[in-house]
């Protein structure tokens, strides 16, 4: 991990760490669509509205015309609910990164530097659904600096972090179709610990997973 050096935020990092955290959340679009069209009701629609049409017109073109407009549909949904996401995240602590994770108690927020740019970045917090945990979120590498052992490193700031304080454990929360960030975190030692489906109704209806994954800093002082 030649030239990275781990450091806190500074105000002048606000428009880059913005931008890091849109590029790496729009990489899930493509993936999240793929999930979508796996789901039965998804599946069923399209196969049923293509049952139909080819049933009625006597024409293939146009069911075929029109499932291409249903899959283009599908699409713009997934980009809908994730720029949803991303503005939301950007008009809240992403907004304020100074009063949110670094005036706060038991709070702080990283970013790892390459060659005096920005190319990762990491922050945690008390958890509201797990006393006395602190929550790893906002974990993001660029994607010209991934397995360089950045992610890993942010990881381990975030561990030690929390056990200087006290806590007992880390927890997060990572997406179905986030596949590489949940083998990284068991490689870490995270443990899944629970998942549950995104109690917004699309989300519902296209059965999109959330995970939640723990840090045992106790057990893992014990092996050591």
């Amino acid at each position: 991990m030649a030239n990275i050096q781990i450091r806190k935020y500074r105000d002048e990092d606000a428009e880059v760490v913005k931008e890091l955290f849109t590029l790496g959340m729009s990489e899930h679009v493509p993936s999240s669509f793929t999930h979508t069209l796996k789901q039965p009701l998804t599946q069923m629609v399209l196969m049923c509205s293509f049952c139909a049409l080819i049933t009625s017109s006597k024409s293939f073109l146009l069911p075929v015309l029109a499932l291409t407009l249903l899959l283009a549909g599908v699409r713009q949904m997934v980009v809908y609910m994730f720029n949803q996401y991303i503005e939301a995240s950007l008009g809240k602590d992403l907004s304020s990164i100074g009063e949110t994770y670094l005036r706060q108690k038991d709070t702080c927020f990283w970013v790892a530097e390459s060659d005096g740019r920005v190319v990762g970045m990491v922050a945690c917090l008390p958890a509201e659904n797990a006393h006395g945990c602190l929550e790893l979120k906002r974990m993001s590498v660029r994607r010209s600096h991934r397995g360089m052992g950045i992610a890993k490193a942010l990881c381990r700031t975030v561990a030690d972090f929390t056990r200087e304080r006290g806590f007992p454990a880390v927890i997060l929360y990572t997406s179905v179709v986030q596949t590489d960030a949940q083998k990284l975190y068991e490689r870490m030692g995270y443990t899944k610990t629970r998942e549950f489906v995104v109690p917004e109704l699309a989300a519902k209806i296209l059965n999109f997973t959330l995970f939640e994954y723990k840090l045992d800093l106790q057990q893992n002082r014990e092996r050591d």
